[in-house]
């Protein structure tokens, strides 16, 4: 299968080049003794992990930059002897950012390679309201025609209902599938609803998956294991900490995020009162008393990418520790902080597009335009 890099070096049009040339720009803003490996995970052709985490981390130097921080790349601090992502210094303060790219944990392996112009031609189908997952039952010795594929695409995804779908995974049904087969291929493909809040756009990738998947998995302990991992690292660093998790997932949600830092919502009833609490399981909320105070704060973006950059919103959670080290809220981050049991929010200063200096609706045009 094609990957990430190769996919991003091969792929035509103004929308793919903006792409490019961003991420150039932004490679160009990194220090000069770090261009070196970034320059190496972007173009790594064995992991597409090492590209995203690569972008991941050239999307936050660039935000960092863009709300008037001066980004130090890789310097030893803390009393452990390693290097994390970012030192950042922001008028009289100091803190640093630990960068890690989470995504969900996917079952089933890819069959077989699928020419880049038929994967080109499905992701081109207009699926405004589902992902398509495929699998290669039998490849043929030359790319198919594609205009009766995506025909059938087409018009089976239009005779399918998302809600009903979901409603189907909770009681164990199989999600809807699809065969063509043509010219010696054999395919089958999944439907998988997008959130209700991402459906509608028909000009969205319709390739979801690169193989058959078990898509429903523990979201919150993706996030809890992110942070553990990173959180512990560096030992005592005597300035504010954050944790930014890039995460990747189908269906990321805030509620997920919440109880994997401060545990599960739960109400109690007594003598007719109701009282509100958090179970322990959480980062911030262990059995044992400040376990993770090291940690100040976790910043969260669902889905980064390049044609999210300028849409998802970064969320930075806060300790409610007291011991810990309290962190800066910059202008494009929305906020949450633990108040008792409530969670309360506030909404960023400024967008996220004005930051990065890109416009709204960057990239701007069709990624994968019809072809008439």
């Amino acid at each position: 299968m094609e990957s990430q890099s190769e996919f991003f070096e091969r792929i035509a049009g103004p929308f793919w080049d903006q792409v490019r040339e961003v991420i150039n720009d932004w490679w160009s803003h990194f220090p000069s003794q770090a261009q070196a490996g970034l320059r190496s995970r972007l173009l790594d052709r064995n992991s597409d992990t090492n590209v995203y985490s690569a972008l991941w981390e050239l999307y936050l130097h660039e935000m960092l930059l863009g709300s008037g921080c001066t980004v130090s790349v890789e310097l030893g601090v803390g009393n452990r002897g390693r290097n994390p992502d970012f030192l950042v210094t922001r008028g009289g303060e100091r803190f640093v950012v630990e960068a890690i790219w989470k995504t969900q944990r996917l079952g089933g392996t890819v069959s077989d390679t699928l020419p880049s112009l038929l994967v080109d031609a499905i992701d081109s189908v207009p699926s405004p309201n589902f992902f398509l997952s495929y699998r290669v039952n039998r490849a043929g010795t030359t790319t198919p025609p594609q205009k009766r594929l995506k025909t059938g695409l087409i018009a089976w995804l239009a005779g399918l209902d998302p809600d009903q779908i979901v409603a189907d995974r909770e009681h164990k049904l199989a999600l809807p599938e699809h065969t063509w087969a043509e010219a010696g291929w054999d395919l089958s493909f999944e439907a998988i609803p997008r959130s209700p809040g991402k459906r509608g756009d028909s000009t969205s990738r319709a390739i979801g998956i690169h193989a058959p998947v078990a898509w429903f998995s523990a979201e919150s302990d993706r996030v809890l294991d992110a942070v553990k991992e990173k959180g512990s690292k560096y030992g005592e660093l005597g300035m504010p900490f954050i944790v930014a998790v890039g995460h990747a997932a189908l269906f990321p949600e805030d509620s997920e995020v919440e109880t994997a830092l401060y545990g599960s919502s739960v109400e109690y009833v007594h003598n007719e009162s109701r009282i509100f609490g958090r179970r322990p399981g959480g980062y911030w909320n262990a059995a044992y008393d400040h376990a993770h105070s090291q940690v100040g704060g976790v910043l969260v973006v669902k889905n980064p990418a390049p044609w999210t950059w300028t849409k998802n919103l970064p969320a930075l959670w806060r300790s409610p520790d007291p011991d810990s080290l309290p962190v800066p809220v910059l202008p494009a981050w929305a906020a949450a902080q633990l108040v008792g049991a409530h969670v309360e929010r506030q909404p960023p200063a400024h967008p996220i597009h004005a930051v990065l200096g890109l416009p709204k609706d960057w990239p701007i045009g069709d990624a994968f335009p019809q072809r008439h």
